[in-house]
């Protein structure tokens, strides 16, 4: 990695700001988030220093998934702004120097698709096939629905023809027939499109979902091999911008994933959420044992170098534990979501961070610490960066999405409306604006906030997290991982205490990867306003962690130059 690449595969040492326009910040008053809103909070997000906003979705539709079953792919929500309106907050946001990209919903449609509407109307309605739909009835498919207890099957019977269609999600959300090169070229159009507004990349959702070819006949889908589609779209993508990314949720084990990175050619998706290392991240922390996160790091297969992995504690749905064991489920949801109302679909929590440790401030930080020193990509959730809670109140995984708290006067400062015309409610309680808010946040040098938005100018100066090569250094206590990243010659040591007692270790900063050497004059050099430790000629070091304690160090060689 030489330094020049990072402005190139920009996505490699990013850090990502997911926000929902519709709960972040009501510039118009009518009690709905907007662009207009989105606009005034740009230079919030400069400040923090993320360096790339996602957008969830703002097209338009019946809302009934939360902009997640669109009517139309070019256009915006009405209750959200106009298309002048996203132009200006692009331009705002580039001007601060920060990337935009925004969902894809590629998987499927609403319902209430003019495309849907036509194919319905008739079996030789020219948009019959840009869905997926058979004439036999279906066997039982209970236990293919992804949302239990919302759905009983992925086959609805259309009152129209008596035919049924394909959803893997709600009857209201019909799947796209991506085997169908009209429905492929809509796609790319659309995103061509908003290329050309000013997008920098593209969050594909649900993408080994649209992928699979169920329906299709036996024959049609052995000749069709739908990762050649991903590879042309990845193609498309860089024809019409060289830097745009795809980001993809793909929530599968390791080697399944390399399939959507496109294997050694890495010509797939850019980038993947490691939903693996989350998952098991969270284990360790109920556990108090870093050994499940370190065993799962340390598998993490090799990728392609322009490829990344996406980074996250929370996201805007339900924290899925699906990839741990029933008993390690358990173990999870007794720590940190013992009630019922807490958990949903069996396999997740609908609960935002601090919640789930109690608000202890120390143990919020290391987590948040240990998130953007891990090899990939850190990615924030609105309001993390203010220790936001959840409203267990709004249904399924809209507690998660409440309007951000920007002060402690009415709404929160989300909005001047009525609080009974709010898009939906504000968290209550000691998580609630009064007390966690983004205005008490920035003037307190001692808050979440100012941790955080030095962890972000940290992490950027720091590419050896983005690019380097990620190794667990061997030390005795099981509840703290000590790991470091190398790239260029320069290294990162980085140490995390998941236990709630204080731990003094030994350890060394010789890898057993690189020949032996003397490591006289070298200083670990503290990151975080520690002290530094000097190394031995050996390369062993003393280090002492509080409760939840974390630290940050280069190895700094004498010879060095750098400044920090």
């Amino acid at each position: 990695m030489r330094l020049a690449q990072t402005s190139d595969l920009w996505w490699k040492n990013a850090v990502i700001y997911c926000v929902d326009p519709e709960t972040f910040f009501d510039n118009d008053g009518d009690g709905t988030g907007d662009f207009g809103g989105l606009t005034q909070r740009v230079d919030y997000l400069a400040a923090l220093g993320v360096s790339c906003i996602w957008l969830m979705p703002f097209y338009p539709s019946p809302d009934r998934d939360d902009g997640y079953d669109v009517t139309g792919f070019y256009g915006v929500d009405a209750r959200l702004g106009t298309l002048g309106d996203v132009v200006e907050f692009i331009r705002a946001a580039k001007d601060r120097g920060m990337r935009v990209i925004a969902d894809f919903v590629i998987n499927h449609t609403s319902d209430q698709h003019p495309w849907f509407k036509e194919a319905r109307k008739s079996v030789d309605s020219p948009y019959r096939d840009y869905y997926v739909w058979r004439s036999d009835p279906p066997p039982d498919t209970s236990d293919q629905v992804v949302f239990p207890g919302e759905e009983t099957a992925i086959w609805t019977q259309d009152s129209a023809s008596g035919e049924w269609y394909l959803h893997m999600f709600a009857k209201h959300q019909p799947d796209l027939n991506v085997a169908n090169p009209k429905v492929r070229d809509e796609i790319a159009k659309s995103m061509g499109f908003w290329l050309q507004v000013g997008l920098d990349g593209f969050r594909l959702d649900a993408v080994p979902f649209f992928l699979e070819l169920r329906g299709e006949p036996e024959d049609e889908a052995a000749r069709t091999d739908p990762h050649d589609y991903l590879s042309a779209l990845r193609s498309f993508l860089n024809r019409r911008n060289g830097s745009a990314v795809l980001l993809g949720e793909v929530n599968l084990p390791y080697k399944e994933q390399l399939k959507y990175f496109g294997g050694p050619e890495g010509n797939e998706l850019n980038m993947q959420f490691d939903f693996l290392t989350m998952q098991n991240m969270y284990l360790s922390l109920a556990r108090e044992d870093a050994r499940p996160l370190a065993k799962t790091l340390a598998g993490r297969p090799a990728i392609h170098p322009d490829n990344q992995w996406a980074m996250f504690v929370r996201n805007h749905d339900e924290l899925t534990l699906d990839k741990l064991s029933v008993t390690e489920r358990e173990e999870v949801f007794a720590a940190f979501g013992p009630d019922e109302d807490m958990q949903m679909y069996g396999r997740g929590l609908r609960r935002r961070l601090p919640t789930m440790l109690n608000g202890d401030p120390a143990r919020i930080r290391m987590v948040y610490s240990l998130l953007f020193s891990l090899p990939g990509t850190p990615v924030l959730f609105y309001g993390e960066e203010i220790g936001m809670g959840e409203n267990l109140e709004i249904k399924g995984r809209g507690a998660v999405r409440s309007p951000m708290q920007w002060n402690d006067t009415q709404n929160g400062g989300f909005s001047i409306a009525p609080a009974d015309q709010l898009v939906a409610p504000l968290v209550e309680g000691y998580f609630g604006p009064k007390n966690v808010n983004a205005a008490g946040a920035k003037r307190d040098p001692g808050s979440l906030w100012n941790f955080m938005a030095t962890l972000i100018q940290r992490y950027r100066e720091s590419p050896e997290l983005g690019w380097g090569r990620f190794e667990v250094i061997e030390q005795p206590h099981p509840r703290v991982l000590l790991h470091r990243c190398t790239s260029d010659g320069s290294t990162l040591v980085l140490a995390h205490n998941m236990g709630s007692q204080p731990a003094a270790l030994i350890a060394s900063v010789a890898s057993p990867n690189e020949p032996e050497r003397s490591y006289g004059g070298t200083v670990l050099l503290d990151l975080l306003d520690g002290e530094d430790i000097e190394v031995e000629d050996d390369g062993g070091f003393e280090l002492q962690l509080d409760r939840y304690g974390f630290r940050w160090f280069r190895l700094q060689h004498p010879q060095d130059r750098r400044i920090l």
